[in-house]
């Protein structure tokens, strides 16, 4: 084996003033097998160098003896709003939160137009609904679907969060109106059922965009057009929104494997 010499193991202590890279790089190589030469470097430190060495010394001796700090416990409300809410769900629902109260305004404004409130109600929830479980809005969402609580369950967990924010905004925004809270109620949570039941197959955010543009196409555009509220929404439609309400939220319940896939579609 051979050893640096003393010059170079003086210099090297003084931080290495006039060596190369590679000799530096030898000599650390060398300290870490060799005893005797690292004993030689310590008797060639400087005072500073030295006494920074003890400094640090005592440190770690005292951070030794005291033993590792105490676990922090973990709020539970931190641990719950992670499982039913995410922040990416804000900026969201505030836009869904100010469309609804736009809307409210111009129903007031323009008596003769058919309840924009009621023909936005089935299709507020869906916006947050998208972005509830995507892989393009959540920057953690590979490490919360590979969860044991990911899946449906966060699904439906965020999407009770979207809701327990739309809907009262859509009970004051329809205070104003003269349909039945049912009228409003049962479109909106039979729309939310079908993105998710539609959100396996597709992805939520394309289920999302579909089931809008559908119910725009079909129900917004030709009610604004004629003045007319869309036969859909009227009172003796009720039973058969109760109806599609059951039936698309059992069909949801049976889409559990396909949001435990980590699909590109999210």
């Amino acid at each position: 084996m051979t050893h640096p010499s003393l010059a170079i193991i003086t210099r090297y202590a003084d931080g290495g003033p006039g060596l190369d890279d590679a000799t530096v790089w030898s000599v650390e190589v060398h300290l870490e097998t060799c005893p005797d030469c690292r004993a030689l470097l310590a008797g060639n430190t400087v005072d500073s160098t030295q006494a920074l060495l003890d400094r640090v010394a005592v440190d770690l001796d005292r951070d030794i003896a005291a033993g590792p700090p105490p676990a922090r416990m973990r709020r539970p409300w931190s641990a719950a709003h992670r499982r039913w809410f995410a922040w990416t769900l804000l900026p969201w629902l505030t836009m869904t939160v100010a469309a609804l109260g736009c809307a409210f305004l111009l129903e007031k404004l323009t008596p003769d137009v058919p309840s924009l409130v009621l023909l936005l109600a089935p299709v507020a929830p869906l916006p947050g609904v998208a972005v509830a479980w995507s892989r393009r809005t959540d920057p953690a969402w590979e490490l919360v679907a590979g969860t044991p609580a990911a899946g449906l369950t966060m699904m439906l967990r965020r999407t009770a969060a979207v809701l327990a924010v739309v809907i009262p905004a859509l009970a004051l925004a329809g205070i104003g109106t003269r349909a039945t809270t049912a009228l409003w109620l049962l479109p909106c949570l039979a729309c939310t059922a079908a993105t998710i039941a539609l959100g396996g197959l597709f992805g939520v955010r394309r289920a999302a965009i579909g089931v809008g543009a559908v119910w725009a196409a079909a129900v917004v555009v030709p009610s604004l057009a004629s003045a007319n509220l869309s036969v859909i929404l009227q009172p003796n439609t009720i039973p058969a929104w109760v109806l599609s309400t059951v039936v698309l939220t059992a069909l949801a319940a049976t889409r559990v494997n396909d949001y435990r896939r980590l699909s590109s579609r999210n």
